[in-house]
């Protein structure tokens, strides 16, 4: 176990959530917003995606992102931005010609795809390890790809969060780390419990703990009931948490969280009992290098 643990709060994703649970962020205000409460209730990172207000489904337009990170700078928050990159990777066959995508295919290049961090200069940004099935499309991320993207964000200064939903993601990453594409040490974020990567167990987090060069920094989380027991074995196993309405929408058994912060407030409460401290954003800045906000 590690004496501090960082929470990061992913606010609201890229999911159909809007309307099965009250309390989606959906416009930057409220994106900010939820950012900066989750700061308050203990996280140390706020991971955004954005969202089209009109119609509150996933989008990647820069002027949202920019609003959400000049909302939460302005606000006098310290919380550590996380933003995305793994919108544009989605590929669906068309049905007579599997060559081109169908419908819902967001594929785009490297750089449109990391375009609002190359602007914005997030402290962090997430970096998807994957090309695997991810319900029914394709979850699309080859290797050329990843080394594009990882030069483009470490020339602004931006700090990686290599997502890994499967064990083979973890190999790729850490070749990505010995050829000197990301700096070293590296940040981790195992993912568990997504169709069709590794399951939220025990087992499947020991075992791409166990992948994690010595030294890196990781984290992890499991989707929807497992978030909060992943919470536990996150810690137990050494590693950062994350919670949040991207990824599970109860705070109990049938029972709707409020909002993120309460979310939070109960992962740092696990945190808590289990005999760790929570770490604040500027030992996180400390412990993971980064270079403050712009």
């Amino acid at each position: 176990m590690r004496e501090k643990v960082f929470v990061t709060c992913a606010v609201t994703g890229a999911a159909d959530t809007v309307g099965k649970h009250p309390a989606i962020p959906v416009t930057p205000e409220e994106i900010a917003t939820a950012a900066i409460e989750a700061g308050e209730a203990g996280a140390a990172i706020a991971h955004i995606h954005v969202r089209d207000p009109a119609t509150g489904k996933p989008s990647r337009d820069i002027r949202y992102y920019r609003e959400v990170v000049e909302r939460i700078r302005e606000s006098g928050s310290r919380i550590v931005i996380n933003l995305t990159c793994g919108a544009g990777g989605r590929y669906l066959p068309d049905k007579n010609d599997p060559k081109q995508g169908a419908a819902g295919t967001t594929i785009t290049t490297p750089a449109d795809r990391v375009s609002h961090v190359l602007e914005l200069k997030p402290e962090v940004c997430s970096l998807d390890v994957a090309t695997m099935n991810m319900g029914e499309h394709v979850f699309m991320n080859t290797p050329g790809h990843l080394r594009e993207m990882a030069q483009l964000i470490r020339s602004v200064g931006t700090k990686p969060e290599l997502e890994v939903f499967d064990g083979g993601h973890v190999r790729l990453a850490n070749r990505m780390v010995e050829e000197g594409l990301l700096e070293s040490p590296a940040l981790y974020q195992v993912v568990l419990g997504v169709a069709w990567g590794m399951p939220a167990t025990s087992e499947a987090m020991m075992y791409m703990s166990q992948q994690i060069p010595k030294g890196a920094h990781w984290a992890a989380f499991g989707i929807s009931r497992m978030q909060f027991p992943m919470v536990a074995q996150t810690v137990l196993l050494g590693g950062h948490v994350r919670v949040g309405l991207e990824d599970n929408l109860y705070i109990d058994k049938g029972v709707y969280a409020k909002n993120n912060a309460a979310l939070v407030e109960k992962a740092v409460r696990i945190v808590r009992l289990l005999g760790a401290e929570i770490a604040s954003p500027e030992e996180v800045r400390k412990e993971l290098g980064l270079r403050g906000n712009p």
